[in-house]
């Protein structure tokens, strides 16, 4: 069986935000993948590295773990899903990456997900997280919000959020 992938929504900052949401997402697909691309407005020190996702509005209900590695250190921990991104501490113009997959978002049942992403700092502070998250709710995803853990996504971060169609 071959996936078909539909853009729903893409979206380049044209300013720095705290915030970046999808809402109005369609109950038409099987999964939903979003591609982010991003960098942050301060350093790492002050938790300009990561981001947080919720669904729907909402930060109820959430459970996950995640697995880091920095370079130099690995740890893992009971976290909701969150992903990394460059702080402004890291090389110039250097845009982290990342994955977001939600398979059967529109289902009856819990929704669980996984986001995988990388920074890079041409050092090793480097960051690579493997994030998994359960949303303990019954509803549809219809929105999803990324937030900064501290400062904002630059102008230029990408996020690209596809329907996944079976045929």
């Amino acid at each position: 069986m071959a996936n078909t992938y539909t853009l729903i929504e893409a979206k380049t900052l044209g300013s720095a935000v705290a915030i970046v949401t999808f809402s109005s997402i369609p109950s038409t697909y099987a999964d939903l993948l979003m591609k982010i691309s991003t960098r942050g407005s301060v350093s790492g020190a002050s938790l300009g590295y990561y981001y947080d996702v919720t669904f729907n509005g909402t930060s109820a209900n959430r459970s996950g773990k995640y697995l880091e590695g920095t370079g130099s250190v690995a740890n893992g921990s009971t976290y909701t899903l969150w992903g990394v991104n460059s702080p402004s501490d890291f090389t110039a113009d250097t845009f982290s990456n990342g994955e977001l997959y939600i398979p059967n978002y529109s289902s009856a049942a819990y929704k669980s997900a996984q986001l995988d992403s990388v920074n890079e700092n041409n050092a090793t502070a480097s960051r690579a997280v493997f994030s998994v998250g359960l949303w303990s709710d019954t509803a549809a995803i219809n929105s999803i919000t990324l937030t900064m853990g501290g400062g904002n996504f630059v102008t230029n971060s990408t996020f690209y959020l596809y329907g996944i169609s079976n045929s």
